[in-house]
């Protein structure tokens, strides 16, 4: 079963080749949490995880570009294979932009995805941009796309569900998954 999206987006979505993502408030609910010996503490979502292995194994790259520095990212994404991670870079679409020239990509061949004024740049740079119920109304309004779940909660893995129905992969995905009762 696919969900009802507007055609447009579903092109949009089609080109899509590379999926960046912004941490905090997207991967995570955006609330830093530190222990009283300071230190940093941050949630993950497994389904985001499993969006992400998806369109890894459907061929699209995906890339981390967050503000902050921190090595609880670093494990997480290393944990999801995922190579390409920008760290305390505050101009995400200059980051993205070299993203885009490291893998020879034009704008239009990535989604990307982010909650706050320092993503405005590169959601208006890609040709998807995305964000989050729980994001700034200012971003939100954006955004070609806004997921109906908080970042943090499982939002990346509804984006990743939108591409891999855009590249006509996931009715296959669940079909390997019914298989398996």
């Amino acid at each position: 079963m696919e969900r009802p999206l507007p055609e447009d987006l579903i092109t949009k979505a089609a080109d899509i080749r590379l999926l960046a993502l912004d941490v905090d408030g997207v991967m995570t609910d955006g609330k830093l949490y530190f222990s009283a010996s300071g230190d940093e503490i941050k949630a993950f979502h497994s389904l985001d995880g499993q969006g992400i292995k998806q369109l890894q194994s459907a061929g699209i790259t995906v890339a981390v570009i967050t503000g902050r520095q921190s090595p609880l990212t670093e494990r997480r994404m290393q944990d999801l294979g995922i190579t390409h991670l920008r760290q305390g870079r505050s101009d995400k679409a200059a980051a993205l932009r070299e993203l885009l020239d490291e893998l020879s990509l034009s704008p239009d061949a990535v989604a990307y995805m982010g909650d706050d004024l320092p993503d405005l740049g590169a959601i208006r740079l890609a040709g998807l941009g995305a964000s989050v119920p729980n994001g700034h109304w200012y971003v939100r309004a954006q955004a070609d796309f806004c997921t109906e779940t908080a970042g943090g909660d499982g939002a990346v893995r509804e984006l990743c569900d939108l591409i891999l129905q855009a590249h006509e992969a996931l009715a296959d995905i669940h079909q390997t998954y019914e298989t398996m009762v």
